[in-house]
């Protein structure tokens, strides 16, 4: 059976990629594993929202998104970052191509909760056929946006598309890679993260927000059938593995 691994990669740590990082894309592509990269934009959605003075706001980890917004979160996610990381990717003799929601209904969602977020989805559909003929032959590159089936865009928190789509795709494997070697308490990293800890670490606020959907993310993957999380700053080292039961 084939093994596909989803990474998330923030819109931080794009810039910090490193030859360590296409060095084991590679490594996993020679041996037959699919790789999918869902790909954030975070910071840089921010600073050009700021640059254009519309409202940054987010609640619960989540950017309120207007059509404004919108607009600015799409140019940024297909017109500057996806591009960036297919560069990089070229760059270091890897195959890939970058896709969006409107590739053939690539990824269809609904609004979240639009009195509150806005113009902020998530995602219940995938073309699971397409994804998986493009996977066997190269890297997929997607940006975290979906489309409802009237044909409206929807900005995707990054973190909780990546499990989404892992879970459709059954893979074995999810990465979330941030800016940090992974969750940390009193400034160590927690090798293995259950749930029932999570929610000890997210009710005293010890998680601060942005590992919040990163957590959440996790599980909702590992719930759905993902064999494995991670959650790490590089590819050659677990980080923070996510486990659904208690360990000792």
């Amino acid at each position: 059976m084939t093994q596909t691994i989803v990474i998330k990669v923030g819109g931080n740590a794009i810039n910090e990629l490193d030859a360590n990082f296409f060095n084991q894309l590679r490594q996993w592509r020679e041996a037959g594993k699919q790789i999918l990269i869902v790909h954030g934009g975070g910071p840089i959605i921010t600073e050009w929202s700021k640059k254009l003075h519309l409202s940054v706001k987010k609640i619960n980890g989540i950017r309120v998104t207007d059509q404004a917004v919108l607009a600015v979160t799409k140019a940024v996610l297909l017109g500057l970052i996806q591009p960036q990381l297919l560069s990089k990717l070229s760059a270091n003799n890897l195959l890939a191509i970058g896709l969006n929601a409107s590739d053939q209904h690539l990824l269809v969602g609904e609004t979240l909760n639009q009195s509150l977020y806005g113009e902020v989805g998530k995602i219940t559909q995938v073309n699971l056929p397409l994804l998986r003929q493009l996977l066997q032959k190269q890297i997929v590159v997607l940006a975290p946006l979906a489309q409802t089936k009237t044909g409206d865009w929807l900005n995707v928190n990054a973190d909780l598309a990546a499990a989404e789509i892992a879970s459709q795709l059954n893979a074995t494997k999810l990465v979330l890679m941030t800016d940090v070697p992974g969750v940390m308490t009193k400034g160590q990293v927690m090798s293995h993260l259950n749930w029932p800890k999570a929610q000890q670490l997210l009710g005293k606020r010890i998680i601060k927000t942005g590992m919040a959907p990163k957590i959440k993310a996790a599980f909702q993957a590992l719930n759905k059938g993902v064999a494995q999380a991670l959650i790490t700053d590089d590819l050659a080292h677990a980080g923070t593995t996510l486990t659904t039961v208690a360990t000792d």
